[in-house]
């Protein structure tokens, strides 16, 4: 239930980002269903299921490897990982036919920022497992 929670909000996130940066598109083949509405909510949905499993996934060992610049920065350096996590995503979704297009490292950098901002905006709001468990 929060892989599918988180799966939402990383979608709403980078759905939202793509309407505000230039640099990220998310590619939609509209060959998929015979509405172009659908066709797009089922690409965001894919590319942030993909999104979600990347930062599991590999996010974590990139942490402890590049701990030390964690430190050196003051947290800064979480920008730079979150950026390389969604250059990640695009090149792992330029695979098919459709997925997300990232433009080029300071794209990223901003794309991450605002897609950081909005989601933890979004956790905020939307239950989780965890406060509930808590509640009990």
């Amino acid at each position: 239930m929060r892989f599918l929670i988180k799966v939402l909000i990383n979608g709403i996130a980078l759905w939202l980002t793509s309407l505000w940066v230039s640099g990220m598109d998310f590619i939609v083949d509209t060959g998929l269903t015979n509405s172009a509405a659908l066709d797009t909510v089922i690409v965001v949905a894919v590319v942030a299921a993909v999104f979600t499993l990347v930062n599991a996934i590999i996010k974590p060992i990139v942490k402890v490897v590049s701990f030390l610049f964690y430190i050196l920065t003051l947290g800064l350096f979480f920008l730079v990982v979150n950026a390389l996590m969604l250059m990640l995503t695009s090149w792992i979704t330029t695979f098919t036919e459709y997925g997300l297009r990232v433009e080029g490292f300071w794209t990223a950098v901003l794309a991450a920022l605002i897609i950081s901002i909005i989601s933890l905006i979004l956790t905020v709001v939307l239950p989780d497992g965890k406060r509930r468990e808590a509640a009990r």
